[in-house]
């Protein structure tokens, strides 16, 4: 079997291995592929593997030999999975590897706006604390999570890993998402202690709202400038998730007129960020490139998954498929 990977630079820029997959068929790794190389480089594959490289209808009806696709992450829809069905090409993604990276990358961003490490260290570079003559010196009002409220939009692996999290530090934690009356959702909230509301209710009594939900038609810019006002003017918004959530004009806004306390952006609705992006200029925002996910941690574990994607499917019984 000839394995083609058309994007394995973010997956292995050279810290990680391809062992696993170079076990199980012929192995071709593209750095990156831009579009007009696409065809080119999958007409003898038999097994594609991509991250961000689009794989339309029109691709994908050119590739006669393919047979399995297996995404190198979780969200899909670089792929057109129902032209793939027609094909009878069946599509695996990795549903869970990089959970608790990003569980992570979230406080990290939280807790740099609220104490500032980077600022006061670069301070005591400068001589401000020297110069200050106290024995403590702080440039910015420190602010204690303990007491404060999270509220999680998405309660999936990643909203509930934040949520540990945010217990674990004395905080209440509440939620919104698509729980639908769904009993096993119900019970996960309750035996955390998270109580379930309306998204109304979560953006005005929040200290803290991070968005954990997949990017989709009908929630694309459900941060916008009506939920952003009912905001707390102490109030942070965190987005791990997809930029597509946020508008960032009105984002940029709130946090430039002060409306709220500030941002922590890991996604933008392009990316890489193009210069004309608001949240560049935006006040108290701090902007992180998509490395939530990113650990080396986390990047083995999808390379391990997807070895075992590819394995399934060599067996005949393909495993974690979005088609």
């Amino acid at each position: 079997m000839k394995i083609v990977v058309l994007d394995g630079q973010t997956a292995n820029p050279g810290d990680n291995s391809w062992m696993l997959m170079e076990a199980l068929g012929e192995l071709t790794v593209h750095e990156n592929t831009s579009p007009s190389e696409v065809v080119e480089r999958s007409l003898s594959a038999d097994i594609l593997l991509t991250n961000k490289v689009k794989l339309t209808a029109e691709i994908l009806n050119q590739l006669s030999s393919l047979k399995f696709i297996s995404v190198l992450a979780t969200g899909f829809d670089v792929v057109d999975v129902v032209a793939a069905a027609k094909q009878n090409v069946p599509v695996s993604n990795i549903p869970e590897y990089s959970t608790h990276s990003v569980a992570q990358h979230v406080f990290c961003g939280l807790l740099s706006l609220l104490n500032r490490p980077d600022q006061h260290h670069q301070a005591i570079l400068n001589g401000a604390w020297q110069r200050s003559g106290q024995f403590s010196f702080w440039e910015t009002t420190l602010v204690e999570l303990s007491g404060k409220t999270l509220g999680i939009v998405g309660l999936g692996r990643i909203g509930q890993a934040v949520a540990r999290i945010a217990l674990a530090m004395g905080m209440n934690v509440i939620a919104a998402g698509r729980s639908n009356g769904d009993p096993a959702k119900s019970a996960v909230s309750e035996s955390m202690g998270i109580k379930r509301v309306d998204l109304e209710q979560l953006f005005e009594t929040s200290d803290v709202i991070s968005l954990h939900c997949p990017s989709t038609v009908d929630n694309a810019h459900l941060v916008n400038r009506e939920r952003l006002s009912r905001m707390k003017r102490s109030a942070i918004l965190i987005n791990t998730s997809r930029g597509a959530l946020v508008n960032e004009a009105d984002l940029a806004e709130a946090l430039n007129r002060d409306l709220i306390a500030g941002a922590f952006l890991d996604v933008v609705s392009q990316e890489p960020i193009v210069p004309t992006n608001p949240m560049l200029g935006a006040k108290n925002c701090l902007l992180t490139p998509h490395i939530g996910w990113a650990t080396l941690e986390a990047r083995q574990r999808l390379l391990q998954v997807t070895a075992r994607n590819i394995a399934a499917f060599l067996a005949g019984s393909p495993i974690n498929r979005v088609n």
